[in-house]
């Protein structure tokens, strides 16, 4: 290789770093502009809280698609990230089949809570991800389709392994995966919706409650003991 060529490899480089990092600069610009406008924001908007022009924005990101796209890749991260770590707080993650002696609604509510605190601190984010303002996008190409796939997929192993490790057919776990997902996705957009809505660790504690014993266990009658033990008679410290 000519010490020309290694010039230009440089230069190439040197221009790949800058747009991924000026590309990163304005996702979390558009961001931090939704986070203030809304998940209605416009690119003027955009463009504002970035400092440039939108001309500038379209090079980067493309069209208002573009943007669209780099702002849920960059919100997945996140959700992915503390999904794992909610997971990885329940169990061993070296070793999925520590479910089956883990205590499931512990498991449960972490995960649950990972997805409703994003959700809870920032909702107009969430919004704008779900909602897909402006954009027409064929049900093979949805980015959330794509996540909930991606987290469906990771209970559905750790549901397998759990399963296996029982002796159990593991049949269900992909299903129950994606049953999930669904169950806790639809209620954390209901619960977003509603202006006097209960306490996340409220709403965190009814959901895995009812996917940790199902519909028979919650509405079985309460015995004596348990019935003293949620009435909680003692005077509060104030």
């Amino acid at each position: 290789m000519t010490s020309e060529n290694l010039r230009l490899d440089g230069r190439d480089t040197r221009w790949t770093t800058h747009r991924v990092q000026r590309r990163r600069q304005l996702v979390e610009a558009a961001i931090k502009a939704i986070r203030k406008h809304g998940a209605t924001v416009g690119m003027d908007d955009i463009a504002a809280t970035a400092g440039t022009s939108k001309t500038v924005i379209y090079r980067h990101l493309g069209d208002r698609l573009g943007l669209y796209l780099a702002v849920v890749e960059a919100v997945d991260s996140l959700i992915l990230s503390d999904f794992d770590k909610a997971i990885s707080s329940g169990i061993d993650p070296d070793d999925p089949a520590s479910l089956r002696d883990a205590d499931p609604r512990a498991v449960l509510v972490a995960v649950i809570d990972s997805y409703l605190r994003l959700v809870e601190n920032d909702p107009e984010v969430y919004r704008f991800v779900v909602r897909r303002p402006l954009v027409d996008l064929p049900a093979e190409a949805d980015p959330v389709a794509g996540l909930t796939d991606a987290i469906a997929g990771r209970l559905s192993e750790l549901f397998t392994a759990a399963l296996t490790a029982a002796g159990r057919d593991t049949a269900p776990a992909r299903t129950w995966g994606h049953a999930l997902v669904g169950y806790v996705r639809e209620a954390a957009d209901r619960w977003l919706a509603d202006p006097d809505r209960p306490p996340r660790a409220q709403v965190v504690q009814h959901l895995a409650e009812f996917a940790s014993v199902g519909l028979t266990g919650v509405l079985r009658p309460v015995d004596g003991a348990e019935a003293a033990a949620t009435s909680d008679p003692s005077p509060r410290t104030r």
